[in-house]
């Protein structure tokens, strides 16, 4: 096959009308090598080798499928799955039939994720990475912030992903809402991917990044407290049936949808969104617009979750453990309140630390009367009410003005 380079050369020779010209250019193609030419050979099929006794096993437990021992799993004969049967945890109806549904919220969840689709790639990072690469464009107070917020959700969204997939679908007992759990799965994919994006991208030192969470003390107080209140859900030997453990459950749940991700996540998200609305980081703030709507989806989900499981087994939620929920949330605030300090030394984007603390204990109200607690930080405002106004916006609105490649449909896809 002829290179560019080859057809820019011929395109030359070929406008020169003169005799010496042509005589160049017949040289010229003299010396090029023939075109290998690729042979395709048919692959030889492996002989075939019938083994009889594999064939006899093969036989014999097929015919005794009706009779092996497991087989009561099945249920065969077992009347169909009712509504009455369902529930959150330590259900014992068929979770394979995912019909008639109980909880129809966890179902239009599922299909509003499925609508809110979008990929990191079709973000165009370009302004970004001339920003970046300036010097005179961010000061260091926002390069701190960028790192920062890179730093910790690149490692976050894993975690919470590994929770996930490796407990909270094992213990929730519902098949609709599994059903949505496998859509968060694959969201919590594509944060961690646009992060990965977003670092390549600028060039950032990939080492430095993925691992702030063991080396920055104010993103590793964060992840270390997320850890500590969510490591039965990773654990394979964990299971629900007893009041302590169901209470270990939704204690472990609280921590992960109300704190982890209802807390945890929005000192970032509001600072990387201020730089948006700056005309600063475009690019990366629009992921994380992005990444913030699913978010938002998935702690409505996370609570109500709980307070279905609270709801089906009132026994769980003593006074006690009403107490403790209260001072998880007030933890996490604190903690949360520590990362804007050390992100924000000094005034920065039209904000400062005094500004976020106040945000960060509005945050935790709503999450405490979302979960019928009390509020613990009476008076307190929202200083940012342009982020509730960033999750309203539908995403087809920044789609249309910037989105750089077109998704194909099923019937378009070629599988050449």
């Amino acid at each position: 096959m002829l290179s560019w380079n080859e057809y820019h050369e011929e395109d030359t020779l070929e406008a020169t009308s003169n005799a010496a010209a042509v005589a160049v250019r017949n040289e010229v193609l003299a010396k090029k090598p023939e075109p290998e030419v690729v042979v395709e050979t048919a692959i030889e099929p492996a002989p075939a080798v019938v083994n009889e006794e594999i064939l006899e096993r093969a036989a014999q437990a097929v015919a005794s499928l009706d009779v092996a021992p497991g087989l009561e799993e099945l249920e065969m004969g077992a009347a169909r799955v009712s509504v009455d049967e369902k529930a959150m945890i330590n259900c014992r109806a068929d979770l394979n039939q995912l019909v008639p549904f109980k909880y129809d919220w966890a179902w239009q969840k599922y299909i509003d994720g499925c609508a809110n689709h979008w990929m990191p790639q079709e973000i165009n990072m370009t302004a970004d990475v001339s920003t970046w690469k300036s010097n005179d464009v961010l000061t260091d107070d926002e390069r701190r912030i960028v790192m920062r917020s890179l730093g910790y959700f690149s490692t976050a969204d894993s975690l919470v992903a590994n929770n996930l997939v490796l407990g909270i679908y094992r213990l929730i007992t519902n098949p609709e809402c599994r059903q949505y759990l496998l859509r968060q799965a694959f969201e919590e994919a594509i944060h961690t991917h646009a992060y990965q994006y977003c670092i390549e991208s600028l060039g950032m030192d990939e080492g430095e990044v993925f691992n702030m969470y063991r080396e920055v003390p104010s993103v590793a107080k964060k992840a270390t407290w997320s850890l500590s209140h969510t490591h039965s859900l990773s654990d394979p030997n964990f299971n629900t049936g007893t009041t302590e453990n169901d209470q270990t459950l939704l204690r472990n749940l609280i921590g992960f949808y109300a704190v982890t991700e209802g807390i945890f996540f929005y000192c970032g998200f509001t600072q990387i969104l201020s730089m948006g609305r700056r005309n600063k980081m475009t690019g990366v703030a629009e992921q994380f617009q992005y990444i913030l709507r699913d978010e938002s989806m998935h702690l409505n989900f996370g609570i109500d979750v709980i307070n279905q499981i609270k709801l089906e087994n009132p026994h769980l939620w003593t006074e006690a453990f009403q107490q403790e929920v209260i001072q998880m949330l007030i933890e996490g605030t604190q903690i949360e309140i520590e990362y804007a300090r050390d992100t924000m030394p000094r005034g920065v984007l039209g904000m400062n630390a005094a500004m976020m603390e106040e945000y960060l204990q509005f945050i935790c109200n709503r999450r405490l009367a979302q979960l019928g607690l009390p509020e613990q930080f009476p008076g307190v405002q929202n200083p940012f009410p342009w982020m509730s106004e960033i999750m309203d916006l539908r995403k087809e609105k920044n789609f249309f003005e910037t989105r750089v490649i077109e998704y194909q449909t099923g019937g378009a896809l070629s599988w050449d």
